[in-house]
């Protein structure tokens, strides 16, 4: 029986009343394969993820460096769709009730048809959507069958965004901001921008939802420095490394590493 879902609001407010920020961990839909990524997903849970980025597979990632890029192509190979991403969603659900935001591109989503594609990743427990091609203001339609089908529509920015666009963003958005803590594509990094932190506050100044921060953490040290200034930390390449070259049980390793790591800059 699917449990009752945790919603993307409560999970970013229940880190907060701790002192400490929310992990989101990036995994893609049919690597290393099918069944290894639904693992991974319930290995995320019981790492301490407080909410799951599900990425759905699609032939032109052209958001994402090598590393996951890599990962979508071997998810295609292995016969992944997006029907497939959604079922392995279902099946998560029946056991866990940790918010997921399905993470693609516009393509999969129109060739499934958009209304059908929200109903049926809302009807398999998704909480949230984020189209990397998708820039707000782009397309009211897609938006607003997105909005009106029970989905929160989560928005990217990045150190490039001006004021002005920043409150642009924050209007159209829900659920939370995520803000690419570079430009360029993803991937890990050894070192954090030293202007991260006054970026943030300025996010902060213009907007009321949750700032989660990605593209670059790989590393426990990383995680509680983003911990300590903002309200989400996203990792995703790190991740997907971590998995390709020591298996799914590592990458809940290197999770609950990131978590610890977080919850040690606790108020």
């Amino acid at each position: 029986m699917t449990q009752a879902s945790r919603t993307i609001t409560s999970a970013f407010q229940d880190r907060a009343a701790q002192g400490t920020a929310a992990l989101i961990p990036y995994i893609c839909a049919g690597f290393p394969d099918a069944e290894a990524s639904l693992q991974l997903m319930f290995e995320a849970a019981d790492a301490g993820a407080d909410i799951i980025e599900l990425g759905i597979p699609f032939s032109d990632p052209l958001a994402d460096g090598p590393t996951i890029q890599q990962a979508t192509f071997k998810a295609l190979e292995g016969g992944m769709t997006v029907r497939g991403a959604l079922d392995l969603l279902r099946r998560f659900r029946q056991e866990r009730d940790t918010p997921v935001v399905l993470f693609t591109y516009l393509n999969p989503v129109h060739h499934m048809g958009l209304e059908a594609f929200v109903a049926q990743a809302r009807d398999a427990g998704a909480q949230g959507l984020l189209l990397t091609d998708l820039p707000a203001g782009a397309d009211e339609g897609v938006e607003t069958t997105v909005r009106q089908g029970g989905l929160e529509l989560i928005r990217l920015l990045a150190p490039t965004s001006s004021p002005a666009r920043i409150r642009e963003v924050a209007q159209g958005g829900s659920g939370f901001i995520y803000y690419i803590s570079r430009t360029g594509v993803t991937g890990a990094r050894t070192e954090l921008r030293s202007e991260l932190k006054r970026e943030v506050e300025a996010l902060r100044n213009e907007m009321d939802l949750p700032v989660a921060v990605g593209f670059g953490i790989s590393t426990p040290e990383q995680a509680a420095a983003v911990a300590a200034l903002a309200d989400g930390v996203v990792v995703g390449s790190a991740l997907v490394t971590r998995v390709e070259e020591e298996g799914v049980e590592a990458g809940g390793v290197f999770l609950r590493a990131l978590r610890r790591g977080m919850d040690g800059h606790a108020n």
